[in-house]
């Protein structure tokens, strides 16, 4: 069982009960998979996809909507990551919530979370098998949907070991066709070969300059993953190796996107960008790469079959942590002898029958469908781990501070910022739309009755 890289200062909670609410898991995963965990999570079809959408609402100008989604994704990553390094645990940002701000906010991450992390896993392979039609149209979705789905789950029964290898080989056919996909369109725009398109249709701020902050939505959506690292800590192989996941893990997404959307942005008109086809198909066919659709439809398979394993893992682990804890029944903080805990894999896979229905029901408008229920849980993560990292600041002198393993460099203001940032984000998605407004209060109403009948209970036990 990992313990503390150092003792928690007099005025900051004890984490000792919860390290051994969490005792039983096995610690194997190294920093690179911890990083590809979170990668793997957030390079999906919020990228591969959602790239269109960004373009489409505006314009070039969408390099500034990447630009201010990176800065809160980093004080999101540092915040956790200092949390993290102090107290790693599987609970995550559920634990920091619940630690440094109250009981109430941080049952209420850790079920919206799961909720909308297991949700979005039908999302996934929604897509999965959308993109196996590509080769095999005749057969049926949902076949694809079944099958991808008892591999997954067949993969995650296994020990961390293995879960952190399948994912870390998978993340890395999306990160090298993205690299590849950086060099391909810098090649076409430093030889020439493309004229650059950054303010060619209209300008550089072809919708005003209201319309960057309007694509960050989208931005954010890209990025969300990076709190998945938080939740591997609780099965690291050392603390020690936290700190170089982090930055790992912000690092090479920031670079990667960025890079990516730079040059999507200055080799292909934003007004063609469109939903016949993916913008980075549309690049590749410009580059001359053989078999361009081809290609691109494996990488955003395997984007989607990554993306839905580290989500699977994650919400196994969240939902393992609230039944060590009393916010779910017992059974689901039980572990085999792999070291996985299977009634809570099994649950969690409840996104899966999801996709199914919505399969049958809405096709064309299952990704933006589900992708709208999960993007509530995935930024409210974010807020309250920055509120939660505030508020952990605040309880120590600067000699605490100082021995920290793990330190951001922002401190705690830039993560008061980054709280103002995205809960402005929380707000402005939540009310953009009456179903969005309806459906959000909802979700709360139903959380916070779930909260206190859970929470009497745990007082009768």
């Amino acid at each position: 069982m990992l313990s503390c890289p150092m003792p928690p200062p007099a005025s900051v909670p004890e984490i000792i009960q919860e390290d051994a609410h969490e005792h039983g898991l096995h610690h194997q995963l190294t920093a690179g998979q911890m990083a590809m965990v979170a990668v793997g999570g957030s390079i999906g079809t919020g990228l591969l996809l959602g790239s269109a959408a960004a373009l489409e609402v505006a314009g070039p100008s969408v390099i500034l909507s990447y630009l201010v989604a990176a800065f809160i994704a980093y004080t999101v990553t540092m915040a956790l990551g200092e949390l993290s390094s102090t107290h790693p645990a599987a609970g995550s940002f559920a634990v920091y919530g619940e630690l440094y701000l109250n009981q109430y906010l941080g049952f209420l991450c850790r079920a919206a979370y799961w909720a909308a992390l297991a949700f979005s896993i039908g999302a996934e392979l929604t897509a999965s098998a959308t993109y196996m039609s590509y080769w095999l149209p005749a057969v049926r979705g949902e076949v694809w949907v079944v099958v991808f789905s008892a591999l997954l789950v067949l993969v995650n029964l296994r020990s961390v070991r293995t879960v952190g290898r399948f994912e870390f080989w998978f993340a890395m056919i999306k990160f090298s066709t993205i690299v590849a996909f950086i060099l391909a369109g810098a090649a076409l725009l430093f030889s020439g070969r493309v004229a650059p398109q950054y303010t060619a249709h209209g300008g550089f701020l072809p919708k005003g300059p209201i319309a960057p902050l309007l694509a960050v939505f989208w931005a954010i959506y890209s990025f969300g993953g990076v709190e998945m690292l938080a939740v591997t800590t609780g099965e690291s192989r050392s603390s020690k190796d936290i700190p170089r996941a982090a930055n790992l893990t912000f690092f090479l997404l920031a670079a990667l996107y960025l890079g990516a959307i730079t040059v999507l942005v200055g080799v292909m008109p934003w007004n063609h960008a469109g939903a016949s086809e993916s913008p980075f198909v549309s690049v590749l066919r410009m580059a001359k790469v053989p078999a361009a659709a081809f290609l691109m439809n494996f990488v955003v398979l395997t984007a989607a079959l990554s993306g839905a394993n580290a989500k699977l893992y994650v919400s196994s682990r969240l939902l393992f942590s609230m039944g060590r804890t009393g916010w779910a029944p017992a059974s689901m903080g039980k572990l085999n002898t792999a070291g996985s805990p299977r009634l809570a894999l099994l649950v969690s896979s409840y996104g899966i029958v999801t996709a199914l229905i919505i399969e049958n029901w809405a096709p064309q408008q299952a990704f933006l469908y589900i992708m709208g229920a999960a993007f509530s849980g995935l930024i409210f993560s974010w807020v309250v781990s920055l509120a939660a990292h505030v508020s952990f600041r605040r309880r120590l002198s600067a000699r605490q501070v100082g021995a920290l393993p793990m330190r951001s460099p922002l401190g705690i203001w830039g993560s008061l910022l980054g709280f103002v940032l995205a809960s402005a984000t929380v707000l402005h998605t939540m009310f953009s739309t009456r179903i969005n407004a309806i459906g959000g209060l909802a979700f709360l109403a139903a959380l916070t009755l779930a909260y206190f009948l859970l929470k009497r209970n745990r007082r009768t036990q």
